[in-house]
């Protein structure tokens, strides 16, 4: 849904005028039938100019904050659901969202906020409606699950940062009430991670698991709505995770390859994003996140996110980074990197690409175009190239060594 149909989203209101931070509900219904529904607490903290300086405006969320029914929709006729919440002079949030089947999340987040509110921006310089906004903000939750995060969480949305907290949120809701059944954000499993105040033992540490072997390579597309090519992808994908075993009840580090014949694509292409969805078998959805710089015209990953539910798991394991900065290239070439990587996300997640040939913008024809190299594989092509010239160079010194020692050899005899 543009923005301009979402009205999309802002929230803004000082303490003062607008009531401290604390926690709203809205809903979203098509009907008699609740299709989103959230809980939430939110703060924002905006910086705006006056005519001698700049300050930071830090509002929250009223509780007076209403659904904007004529933004707001369930996704029918093949758009995106949108929850925009309406409330002061003005103001906006807006949460949009996508789902690949097995997992749904929020794919942008916007801001609108109206400066000729003195109430929050008193002596700014301007009078206009700011609307600011994000994309994939690493919310992620399986399908009919409720998503929980009651730690405060923090983004950065253009100019203005977005803090959520006690979040309690669903899409694609199959009934009118939240599910029972959660999916907990990473900082909650980390906050009720508490150190064992039992006796100390001694225990011996597990050696490092070894890898399963090399990944298959697997080619993957992403489609615009008129069916053409936008996103091109071949690799080999092998995941580093760390999580909580069942049957050894502690935590393990495990790899685990990806297996292309049972992963399906799905994805979107946008002018300045494109994302990549990658889902194996209902327990593993992996998702990358593309970003394209107008200006400079250079690309690459600004965010990875996994959710994964395997057999041996005690709870299904996310974990996501929006701001990454790997697989740069150039607008219209593709990124090509032979070499094994590992894409560092979080520190109990790591990714770790094979044979890796990818292009996320300006894909013509269906095929990638001249690729940009990764340093790796440029290093991999140099050593033979200095290998071969000192090679090449021991030969001729050789060669030179031995037509003088032939030519000193003739000067001894003389001609009778």
């Amino acid at each position: 849904m543009k923005l301009s149909h979402a009205l999309a989203a802002l929230i803004i209101g000082g303490c003062a005028a607008l009531g401290c931070i604390q926690a709203v509900t809205l809903e979203v219904k098509e009907g008699n039938s609740t299709c989103i529904k959230a809980e939430l607490s939110a703060s924002f903290s905006i910086t705006y100019n006056t005519s001698s300086s700049t300050r930071t405006a830090q509002v929250s969320l009223p509780n007076s904050a209403t659904v904007d029914t004529g933004s707001s929709s369930c996704g029918t006729d093949g758009s995106s659901p949108w929850l925009v919440a309406v409330f002061g002079s003005g103001h906006a949030l807006g949460l949009s969202f996508s789902s690949n089947g097995s997992l749904y999340s929020v794919t942008n987040l916007t801001l609108q906020y109206n400066l000729s509110d003195t109430s929050v921006f008193p002596e700014a310089n301007s009078s206009i409606v700011v609307t600011v906004e994000s994309a994939s903000v690493g919310i992620w939750a399986t399908i009919n699950t409720t998503y929980r995060c009651v730690s405060a969480t923090t983004f950065t949305v253009g100019g203005a940062t977005v803090t959520f907290s006690d979040v309690r949120l669903e899409a694609y809701m199959p009934g009118n009430d939240l599910s029972p059944t959660e999916s907990v954000c990473m900082a909650d499993k980390a906050s009720t991670t508490a150190p064992s105040t039992t006796a100390a033992t001694t225990t011996t540490a597990a050696p490092a698991p070894t890898p399963p072997g090399t990944p298959e390579q697997g080619t993957y597309i992403v489609n615009n709505s008129n069916g053409t090519v936008c996103l091109l992808a071949q690799m080999g994908l092998q995941f580093n995770v760390s999580y909580v075993s069942k049957s050894q009840n502690k935590t393990v580090q495990d790899f685990v390859n990806l297996t292309p014949n049972l992963t399906s694509s799905s994805g979107l292409c946008e002018a300045s994003r494109a994302t990549l969805v990658l889902t194996q078998e209902q327990t593993t959805a992996l998702n990358f996140t593309f970003t394209l710089n107008s200006t400079t015209n250079k690309y690459h990953l600004s965010g990875i996110a996994l959710l994964a539910n395997w057999s041996d798991m005690t709870a299904p394991f996310s974990a996501s980074n929006m701001n990454l900065n790997y697989l740069r290239s150039t607008l219209g070439r593709s990124y090509m990197c032979n070499a094994e990587q590992t894409l560092v996300v979080e520190p109990n997640f790591s990714l770790n690409t094979f044979r890796l040939h990818v292009q996320p913008f300006g894909v013509t024809t269906n095929q990638f175009a001249t690729a940009e190299e990764c340093q790796m594989d440029q290093d991999q092509m140099l050593i033979p190239i200095i290998v071969g010239a000192a090679l090449a160079g021991l030969v001729l010194i050789v060669l030179i060594a031995y037509l003088i020692g032939r030519k000193r050899s003739h000067a001894g005899y003389q001609t009778i």
